[in-house]
């Protein structure tokens, strides 16, 4: 008897499904640093003498409070991040990585399109 259980165990562990990409449980094959260091690289890139950055360098100059601008600035920055963060694993156990890039293509797109509108405009 003890041995049919054993058997029966075993055969009900090996059917359980492999985890599928989409699970957040899922481990990068990449190594944590280069997962850092790829972001890193393209957000300080990205950030780079945008409308941010230009935020920042104008409420120093007008406060004369650097390091008060600098935690500001950066505090909102954190929670911005942490909000994309959150939102994309969620996302992400939801819908495929093709339709996330699909749809952040359009958006962008969009994005594009709407400043292009407004230039036009004026």
């Amino acid at each position: 008897m003890t041995s049919r259980l054993l058997v029966e165990e075993k055969e009900r562990s090996s059917t359980i499904a492999e985890p599928t990409p989409l699970s957040p449980s899922v481990p990068s094959p990449r190594p944590i640093w280069t997962i850092f260091t790829s972001t890193f690289i393209t957000i300080f890139l990205a950030e780079l003498g945008d409308k941010t950055q230009v935020s920042t360098l104008l409420m120093s100059a007008e406060f004369h409070k650097p390091w008060v601008v600098f935690t500001g600035a950066a505090t909102a920055l954190i929670t911005t991040s942490l909000l994309g963060v959150l939102v994309g694993r969620w996302l992400s156990t939801r819908l495929s990585p093709k339709t996330l890039d699909t749809a952040a293509g359009i958006t962008l797109a969009l994005l594009s399109v709407g400043l292009l509108w407004d230039v036009f405009k004026m």
